[in-house]
Formats: structure tokens, sequence, C-alpha cells
């Protein structure tokens, strides 16, 4: 009698979560938060893997209407009315957090293609978000208590103005909101320290 048999459904099961596992924490410990060092969205994306893994699972396993899909994305789609703003890259995490789980837990595809895909999905966030491969920039937002006249017409004297001031090199920057009532400047600047 064979103990470990993947033709069993519990055994498989048990086979994906520990790909969905493994490759989550390399995903969101391994590189994302010793990277960003963001404990809250390592443990969001962490949480949320597992979740979605867990219905998906489920669902994978049933007869599923499409209603229930779109029901299930018009859930989703609350998150982000109800969140704060994320950055670019914390999506592209969390997004790739929810790919594993939807990956690692439909039924039907083999654990070997199982595998592939998940590993395509991990090489493919270490070398695109990797340091030394793009060169990085910090952001930041910043209120300037006087609108400068160079804002909009020449980007490029706004640049060199804003590296005179912050003390580093403003390589570009985004005007969020221009406040001629207050003479408020809201912008996000993107620089090299």
């Amino acid at each position: 009698m064979q103990v470990f048999d993947l033709n069993n459904p519990i055994w498989e099961l048990v086979a994906r979560f520990a790909i969905d596992t493994l490759a989550i924490t390399w995903l969101i410990f391994g590189m994302y938060y010793r990277r960003y060092r963001d404990k809250v969205l390592a443990t969001t994306a962490s949480m949320f893997n597992i979740f979605a893994f867990a219905v998906l699972t489920i669902l994978s396993s049933v007869e599923f209407s499409i209603a229930a899909g779109f029901g299930l994305f018009a859930i989703l789609a609350l998150f982000s009315l109800r969140s704060e703003q994320i950055e670019k890259i914390e999506i592209a995490y969390f997004f790739g957090a929810i790919a594993i789980a939807v990956i690692c837990s439909v039924q039907g595809t083999g654990l070997g293609f199982v595998v592939t895909i998940v590993a395509f999905v991990l090489v493919g966030a270490w070398i695109l978000d990797h340091p030394g491969i793009l060169q990085s920039a910090a952001s930041t937002r910043i209120t300037l208590d006087r609108i400068d006249g160079c804002a909009l017409s020449d980007p490029a004297k706004m640049r060199a103005v804003l590296s005179e001031r912050l003390g580093v090199e403003v390589m570009n920057f985004q005007i969020i909101e221009l406040n001629y009532v207050n003479d408020l400047a809201r912008l996000q600047v993107f620089y090299r320290g």
C-alpha cells in the first residue's frame, strides 16, 4: 500500500498547497520584504494568497457559473474602493500573490506544469525587480509652499530647482495637484540620493 499517492485528491491538495506556500514565501519574504521592508503588505499579500487558494480550490472542484465569477470580481473591486492607495510595485507583488494562488489551486493541471509556471512567475519577478538590473530610483511626495512658474512651462528647469532644494538628483517629477488658492503644489518626485 502506497501512503503518498498524488492520484489521491487529498495528497494532490497537500502538494499544491506546499507549492503555493514555497512560492509565496520566496516571492513575498525572499524578494519583496527583503527589498522594501513593508511588513503590512507582506502579511496582507501572504494572507490573501492563502485565502484565495482556499476559495479557488473549492470553486474549481464544484460547478461554478460565470455569474458567480463576476460576483467574486465585484467583491474584489470593493476592496480597491475601501483601501488606501498603494504603490505600483506593491500592486505587482500583490497580484503575483494572487496569481500564484490561482495557478496552484485550479484543478485539472498537472503538478509538473504548475511547478513550471510558478517558477516562471518567480524568476520573472526576481529578474524584473532585481536592483542590479534596473537602476532604481526612490520617490517621495512633497508639498511646495509656492507654485514655481516653471513647474509646467520648463520641466528641465523645475528638475534643477527641485534638485537644488532637496539636495538630491531629481530624475523626474509628476504634478499631483496645483492649488492656486493656497499657492501650494503637490508633487511626486523621483530621485537618486
